[in-house]
């Protein structure tokens, strides 16, 4: 049962869909980590994770996008998520991205946020996106780069404090598109 109106995107190895109730415990799992989740958020307690992931589905509800849950297709498991960030406070539109712990170093963040931002660009109709990355989570610096994020400025996140703001290339950069406007491939 899903909890929000996501649609359902593809890839090779992966499913990006809306949360359901079976993602809390992995969610909840991965917000108390203190050392992993230390560069999303991490949460001081379950009762928090809990309301983090309800505010996900609310952001879903508000805004008509979110946080995907990132399903790796052989298994069936959630193996982190991906999406479009934008709650009060934040700069602008944000690309995110979490890999839960075990699905790391296969390329599976890559592959989901790169479908996420084509969702943004084709189905939303977003012109432009950032990812917000807390100085010394180079993995998360390193996949920006790697998606084509440039570091833009550094500001003040009203939950995180000092961030650095990557800008994303726009739609057609970021799409693959030739002159003619048609699209060439997708990552």
């Amino acid at each position: 049962m899903t909890l929000t109106n996501a649609p359902v995107l593809d890839t090779p190895r992966l499913i990006l869909r809306g949360p359901e109730p079976r993602d809390i415990e992995p969610m909840i799992a991965f917000l108390l980590d203190q050392e992993r989740a230390a560069g999303f958020g991490a949460s001081p307690n379950r009762g928090d994770a809990w309301r983090w992931f309800a505010l996900n589905v609310g952001h879903w509800h508000i805004h008509g996008h979110g946080y995907f849950t990132i399903e790796d297709r052989e298994t069936g498991q959630p193996a982190g998520i991906t999406g479009i960030w934008y709650p009060e406070g934040w700069p602008e539109p944000e690309l995110g991205w979490v890999v839960f712990d075990g699905f790391e170093g296969r390329g599976i963040a890559y592959e989901a946020a790169t479908r996420a931002r084509r969702y943004a660009y084709e189905d939303l109709g977003l012109t432009t996106l950032t990812s917000n990355i807390v100085p010394g989570n180079t993995r998360s610096i390193a996949l920006a780069e790697r998606l084509g994020a440039w570091f833009e400025r550094e500001y003040e996140n009203i939950h995180m404090g000092r961030d650095y703001l990557y800008r994303h290339p726009g739609p057609g950069a970021a799409l693959g598109r030739d002159d003619d406007g048609s699209v060439e491939a997708y990552a």
